[in-house]
């Protein structure tokens, strides 16, 4: 995406949704069948579930979904799923928000870093290089070795700023 483009995650005018969870689940499957995983029906499910909008999902909110589709489902079947599509990178968990949302494979030499809108809930990846590069600057200056990164970033997306203007 060029520096000037917007991000599609806060245009929902220009944002074709079934087509985004449509390469998400093609993205898995290529992903499983390459690392030799098993992408079961309720894990696929709860993938979809995930990513049928750019708002991170509570795990109860996934277990409501699947008891209201399957019966009464029990919380590991959900948690199960979730630790799978993590440790498969195809999900990611939003500390600040103890909620999942979609990978995007946006930040494959980095770890993935979010904007968050506090008004229409959506979330969008983003990749930066730079922000990478500054971080690991920093880190070995310090003689610090990085295992793990959570940058969330809170705002409001333009479509909201508008919103809230008229």
């Amino acid at each position: 995406m060029s520096p000037t483009a917007r991000n599609p995650i806060f245009n929902a005018h220009g944002h074709n949704h079934d087509a985004c969870i449509a390469d998400a689940l093609e993205r898995a499957d290529t992903r499983c069948a390459e690392r030799g995983l098993r992408l079961t029906a309720i894990r696929r499910r709860v993938l979809e579930l995930i990513w049928e909008n750019h708002r991170p999902t509570k795990a109860y909110d996934l277990l409501d979904a699947i008891s209201a589709e399957r019966g009464n489902a029990a919380p590991p079947t959900v948690y199960r799923a979730l630790d799978f599509l993590l440790d498969a990178g195809l999900v990611h968990k939003i500390e600040s928000l103890n909620a999942f949302i979609g990978c995007d494979a946006g930040h494959a030499s980095g770890y993935p870093k979010f904007l968050i809108c506090r008004d229409c809930e959506r979330v969008a990846e983003i990749a930066s290089g730079e922000i990478d590069a500054a971080i690991a600057a920093e880190a070995s200056r310090a003689g610090f070795s990085i295992d793990h990164e959570t940058i969330e970033v809170g705002g409001v997306c333009e479509a909201c700023a508008l919103q809230r203007e008229h």
